[in-house]
């Protein structure tokens, strides 16, 4: 160690006590064991040697190790080891292009290619890693991008990502170890498949991601399809409400029952509250007077907690065409608009499509069964 540290050109090279990844490559396994390696090998990016971990990725993981230096993870805020965006999730050219969308062209960080700017540009990273600036540079500033980023990341585990390799005996029908043997016993994909060639450096400078190119073409085709079905109810514009949210609560925590109380708490702080809609125990409606108001709640409040509830805060969509509406209901036995009257239901509620004694009950006229009292009488 000592001889490492006498040597000039030795000196950038990297030592850390703990690698930087995601819960996803760490596995299902609570307890992990490394093994580290100091200088075990350099660094795919920036060539420097660095300090090699690797571990088991759970009980039914492959062995896992890290594949760039943690100097180049932390100035793209990205796993060691996925090269996945670590706060939502995201392929790095997934999150690039939307910062680069919504406004935040500054937090892009462009890596250089050549070697010679890649040293000065670690040299600068690992500066300003020291005044803690690196990490800051790669999040959105505004809470468009935010909202955006949120709406789809994927933060929940995926632990199918850590399943062993293909077995190439198997493919050819080789394979004698059966049961035993530590690869998959699958069937490879298709050589023309572009998941089947994927590379670290592609993945970090978000170029040429088949990964990346997925999400974001599924995220189209579901754009479109929301644009074509608003077309096809005669909507024009955003089919957003303006200034309402929908908080959905999910089974996720504890199934404390939330009341509007609660949820006026845990939104009062982003702007007025117009009204609090509950929709039983599954969701409410929040509306507040401003759509910035609405917009901060949703980059904030989503995926938190209500008392140890997970929640989930979107925004409400505009009721389709001939959708019942969530405002106040006519009430029974009392003319409303245009003087309709809606009839009270008499006791075991109407029949429809039945015949008693001679009667035949109409569900399109209202007639009670026989044995109640009239239209609209109790």
């Amino acid at each position: 160690m000592t001889s490492i540290k006498r040597d000039d050109s030795k000196q950038k090279w990297e030592e850390t006590e703990f690698p930087l990844v995601c819960e996803t490559c760490l596995g299902d396994n609570p307890y992990v064991r490394m093994t580290k390696e100091t200088h075990g090998k350099k660094c795919k990016i920036c060539e420097i040697p660095f300090t090699v971990f690797a571990w088991q990725a759970g009980t039914r993981g492959r062995l896992k190790k890290v594949e760039i230096c943690r100097t180049c993870a932390r100035s793209k805020n990205v796993c060691q080891v996925c090269i996945y965006d670590l706060q939502y999730g995201l392929p790095v050219q997934v999150r690039d292009k939307i910062l680069a969308e919504e406004g935040c062209k500054d937090s892009v960080v462009a890596v250089p290619q050549s070697d010679a700017n890649r040293s000065w540009m670690t040299n600068m990273q690992e500066r300003d890693i020291e005044q803690g600036k690196a990490i800051t540079a790669c999040v959105p500033t505004n809470s468009a991008a935010a909202m955006k980023l949120q709406g789809m990341a994927r933060m929940e585990p995926r632990y199918e990502r850590n399943l062993p390799k293909l077995c190439s005996f198997f493919a050819k029908g080789e394979c004698n170890r059966g049961g035993v043997c530590p690869f998959r016993h699958e069937m490879p994909r298709d050589r023309n498949d572009p998941l089947s060639k994927q590379n670290t450096k592609d993945r970090f400078f978000g170029a040429n991601d088949p990964v990346a190119g997925g999400m974001m073409k599924r995220q189209k085709e579901k754009a479109e399809k929301r644009r074509a079905e608003l077309k096809a109810r005669g909507g024009e514009g955003d089919e957003r409400a303006v200034s309402t949210l929908y908080v959905r609560f999910t089974e996720e925590g504890t199934q404390k029952r939330i009341a509007e109380s609660d949820l006026r708490d845990k939104f009062y702080s982003f702007g007025e509250i117009s009204s609090v809609r509950m929709h039983a125990d599954k969701g409410a409606f929040v509306e507040f007077t401003t759509p910035q108001a609405t917009q901060h709640a949703i980059a904030s409040a989503n995926r938190s907690n209500i008392g140890g509830r997970k929640i989930i805060v979107n925004w409400a969509r505009v009721p389709k065409r001939g959708a019942v509406s969530a405002g106040p209901q006519p009430t029974p036995g009392v003319a409303g608009e245009g003087g309709a009257i809606r009839p009270i239901a008499p006791p075991g509620g109407f029949r429809t499509n039945a015949s008693v004694a001679g009667f035949k009950a109409s569900s399109s006229l209202g007639v009670p069964r026989p044995g109640g009292g009239g239209l609209g009488v109790p």
